[in-house]
């Protein structure tokens, strides 16, 4: 597993990877001349310069893609492209290890090839940032002067909106971005330690995690004004059939006026005798035929199927439903569905986007 790390300027990417580093195993990887300054809780971190390592360890010529310190130090990883430094990763996919050296647009491209590769980023409020690059400079040296608000801010835009060099466009293409408010050390890994990082169905999905992203995708198709909902019918892991919510066809689509219930805004479980929108769940059933469902049959739907639909999948002898969202008729639905056999269970993802670390005490 390769972590990058990305963000904004004193916003913690190095402490995160330390965190990774301690707790889980990870070492840090690194691209020579790439390392930019700024990103710690206000943890002095290495720097590189001129390709060649500034710290505290002893440091011999380069071997192998390595550079190994004395006997007393662990070992430091650094490379001097990108290809180089996923060739070492490739051969030991295994292992856990992590880079905050993510710059620009085609590193990630090449980095986000490997499937054991995922792409987080870290940011935090200005005024946030801003403290942590004041504490950090007096930590570095007491008798610094001070970086004002200004200053910082125009730094900080450099780093994130330069339009040849700017890492917004890095940040949103993150898997999770990490919003750290923490004010301290041991309050960011206990956060951290909540989220379950290294979970690896991330990298790869689970086959409930790939069949619900198939249903979602489906739910992008449909035209019915009051609710998306995607839904996907497999047996033995491979798809018999898809189906969104909508009119039928020769219909005037629902997102057109062709529903008038749906147009009228009613609420959920209302004049569902006047809807004229099929269900995903509907629509899969039909594409799929009987025939071609039979036993072991599972219906991945990304929310929980009505009263409606739970009697027709009830009768066409599917053996389980996976959903994701919850629906006004889950009841009525857990009922029907025990009554057949039918196995009903909800299915929640690792979270991934932008996950709010904990708030310290002074927010």
């Amino acid at each position: 597993m390769l972590i990058g790390l990305c963000g904004a300027i004193c916003a913690g990417k190095r402490t995160v990877a330390q965190y990774l580093a301690e707790h889980h195993g990870f070492t840090h990887l690194y691209l020579r001349g790439n390392t930019r300054n700024g990103d710690s809780n206000g943890t002095p971190s290495v720097q590189q310069d001129g390709g060649k390592t500034q710290s505290t360890k002893h440091i011999v010529p380069k071997v192998n893609g390595t550079i190994e310190g004395a006997s007393h130090t662990q070992t430091e990883h650094i490379f001097d492209t990108t290809e180089d430094l996923l060739d070492f990763v490739t051969k030991r996919w295994r292992e856990r290890w992590v880079t905050t050296d993510i710059h620009t647009e085609s590193i990630l491209d090449k980095l986000l090839r490997r499937p054991f590769f995922i792409l987080v980023s870290v940011d935090a409020p200005v005024s946030v940032r801003w403290q942590r690059c004041q504490q950090r400079l007096h930590q570095t040296d007491p008798q610094a002067e001070s970086l004002s608000l200004e200053d910082f801010l125009l730094k900080s835009d450099e780093h994130l909106y330069n339009p040849h060099t700017g890492l917004l466009p890095l940040i949103s293409r993150a898997t999770i971005r990490l919003l750290n408010t923490s004010s301290n050390l041991a309050h960011l890994y206990a956060t951290l330690g909540k989220l379950d990082l290294t979970n690896e169905d991330r990298l790869r999905p689970s086959w409930d995690q790939y069949f619900m992203q198939l249903a979602s995708l489906a739910a992008q198709r449909s035209n019915c004004m009051k609710r998306r909902v995607g839904c996907v019918l497999v047996r033995e892991k491979r798809v018999i059939s898809t189906g969104y919510n909508g009119t039928p066809r020769g219909l005037k689509n629902c997102g057109e006026g062709g529903c008038p219930r749906c147009n009228d805004g009613l609420s959920s479980g209302f004049g569902l005798g006047t809807c004229l929108c099929l269900h995903a769940e509907e629509n899969a059933l039909l594409e799929a035929g009987r025939e071609r469902i039979r036993d072991g049959a599972i219906l991945y739907c990304d929310t929980c199927p009505c009263l409606t639909c739970s009697i027709k999948i009830a009768q066409v002898g599917i053996s389980e439903v996976v959903y994701s969202q919850g629906y006004s008729m889950d009841g009525e639905t857990a009922d029907v569905f025990k009554q057949a056999g039918v196995c009903l269970r909800q299915f929640i993802p690792p979270a991934n986007g932008l996950i709010h670390l904990e708030k310290p005490a002074l927010y």
